[in-house]
């Protein structure tokens, strides 16, 4: 991977670890469909009517935009929502590493190499730990959360089949795509007359937040993460979204309050660790 590469990645999980103590701001006044509703629509519009639409099948687009925007971030906020610590989250949904090694290898034949594998079990006993050391309400927040990470692998197999050369018109016209499923579930779960109340309601705080959700969180970050998927094999870029959750659970320990234990630093290391022998594993040549 070249440094290019390597600087685009870390900026990219930077603004993706900061992003969920964003998310937890937002959630506090705004249901999570809602809010991720109108993530969507400011990421979508106005950048669909400046940005040409990918030379890809519709239904290449429509599917991106449903399970990496869409379903992903429903699921997310939800399971944030009713209960699941932010930084955990931030832990949890990398599974999507797991997911998105093992859906590739088995239909686009992407085969990981032995230390590859031993890296994604090394960071999976991480996280089974944190699994383990979860507060009893946060059960349901935790399944929401695997089932966003697994929707978010999905995502990821369908943007490696989109021959669009621009990777920001694939996040501009898949938000857009969410937009219709995310109005459509917001009006079947919430009277038009409360939406209008909690959108009049919004504060500038509240905006600032939802923006930078729209704006750095998806047209950049997953622009970048499209555009790595497209120049690496996705064995190589998937597990740099580990490092999401050492800066979203600092954030959460310093913004929000959320304790520091034992087996969160546990499992964080064990988390680095995996990484490290992916990355390693990556670099070797072949033949070595």
């Amino acid at each position: 991977m070249s440094s290019r590469h390597l600087a685009a990645a870390l900026l990219m999980v930077t603004i993706w670890g900061f992003n969920f103590i964003v998310i937890r701001w937002g959630l506090n006044d705004i249901p999570p469909l809602l809010l991720t509703l109108l993530r969507f629509v400011l990421a979508a519009f106005p950048a669909v009517l400046l940005v040409r639409r990918p030379r890809a099948p519709w239904h290449l687009i429509v599917g991106y935009g449903l399970f990496a925007f869409a379903l992903q971030f429903s699921l997310l906020f939800a399971g944030i929502a009713v209960g699941m610590p932010p930084g955990l989250s931030s832990l949890v949904i990398q599974v999507q590493a797991f997911f998105t090694i093992a859906l590739v290898a088995m239909l686009m034949r992407e085969r990981p190499r032995p230390p590859q594998i031993t890296g994604a079990a090394v960071s999976a006993a991480g996280l089974v730990l944190v699994a383990l050391y979860l507060p009893t309400g946060s059960v349901l927040g935790c399944v929401l959360v695997v089932a966003a990470a697994l929707s978010w692998a999905i995502a990821n197999v369908i943007v490696k089949r989109v021959p669009a050369n621009n990777p920001l018109s694939v996040v501009v016209w898949g938000s857009a795509a969410a937009v219709v499923p995310l109005a459509v579930a917001v009006l079947m779960t919430e009277k038009p007359a409360r939406v209008a109340a909690i959108v009049a309601g919004i504060g500038p705080g509240q905006w600032l937040g939802i923006a930078f959700q729209a704006w750095p969180t998806t047209l950049v970050a997953f622009g970048i993460w499209a555009w790595l998927l497209r120049r690496q094999p996705a064995a190589t870029v998937a597990p740099f979204t580990l490092l999401v959750p050492i800066v979203g659970m600092a954030c959460a320990a310093l913004l929000l309050g959320e304790p520091v234990t034992w087996w969160k630093f546990v499992g964080g290391a064990l988390v680095l660790a995996g990484l490290g022998l992916n990355l390693r594993a990556v670099r070797r040549p072949t033949g070595s």
